[in-house]
C-alpha cells in the first residue's frame, strides 16, 4: 500500500523487480535510471558481487507528477534471485505496490522462471498480499539469445493472470522503458481507484 504523508503532501509507491537470478533485473534498473532526467531521480544504489550478481538489492527513487494533488515518488527496487537470498526478497517485498517479473527467455531457464514466480507468490502470501490484485507486468528478457521460447510458451507457463507483457533485450535498453512505464501506469491506476473508493 502506498505511503501517504498528508503533511508534506507526498505519496510513495514501491515497485519491485523480481525474477530468476541473472535474468536481467539489475540491467533493467540501470537502463531505466540512465534514461531518466537527473533532476527527477536519486542516485542508483547497487551492490554487486564479483560475478555481477546482485548481493542485496538495487534501489533508486523517481519523483514524478502529482496524483490527486500529492507529489508522487516511485521507489524502485531490484532483488537478488538466488535461493539463499529469500529473506532479502521477503524484506524488500514488504509494502510493495507493483511488481515487474523479469523472465529469462532462454529455453533452459524455464524451470528457473517457474520456480522464481512460485517463490514470489509465496512471499507475497506470507505478507498477506493478494497476488491476483497486485499490479503486475511481465518482461520476457534476452530475446536476442539463440535458443529462446516463444512468447506464447512463456505466457502459458508464467502469465496465468494475462497481465501486460513486453519483449526486451535489457542490455540494449530495448523494451526496458516500456515495461517501466506500464508498471507505473498500473500502480497509479490502482492507487486512484483505491483513493476514489475511500472518498
Amino acid at each position: 500500500m502506498p505511503i501517504i504523508n498528508y503533511r508534506s503532501r507526498e505519496i510513495n509507491c514501491k515497485i519491485v523487480y523480481c525474477g530468476t537470478s541473472l535474468g536481467g533485473k539489475t540491467t533493467n534498473i540501470k537502463a531505466i535510471h540512465a534514461a531518466l532526467p537527473a533532476q527527477h531521480r536519486s542516485e542508483l544504489q547497487t551492490i554487486d558481487t564479483a560475478d555481477e550478481r546482485t548481493l542485496f538489492f538495487d534501489y533508486f527513487s523517481l519523483n514524478v507528477a502529482q496524483i490527486r494533488g500529492l507529489k508522487a515518488r516511485f521507489l524502485v527496487y531490484g532483488v537478488p534471485g538466488q535461493d539463499y537470498y529469500r529473506a532479502t526478497r521477503k524484506m524488500v517485498l514488504q509494502g510493495v505496490d507493483g511488481i515487474v517479473f523479469v523472465a529469462d527467455s532462454d529455453a533452459s531457464r524455464l524451470a528457473d522462471n517457474v520456480a522464481s514466480l512460485a517463490d514470489m507468490k509465496g512471499l507475497l502470501a506470507e505478507h498477506g498480499y493478494d497476488y491476483y490484485s497486485l499490479p503486475l507486468v511481465i518482461q520476457y528478457n534476452k530475446r536476442d539469445l539463440p535458443n529462446i521460447l516463444s512468447v506464447d510458451e512463456l505466457n502459458r507457463a508464467l502469465n496465468e493472470r494475462n497481465v501486460p507483457w513486453f519483449e526486451a533485450i535489457a542490455i540494449q535498453s530495448i523494451g526496458v522503458v516500456e515495461t517501466f512505464k506500464a508498471i507505473c501506469s498500473a500502480v497509479v491506476t490502482k492507487l486512484n481507484e483505491d483513493l476514489h473508493a475511500k472518498l
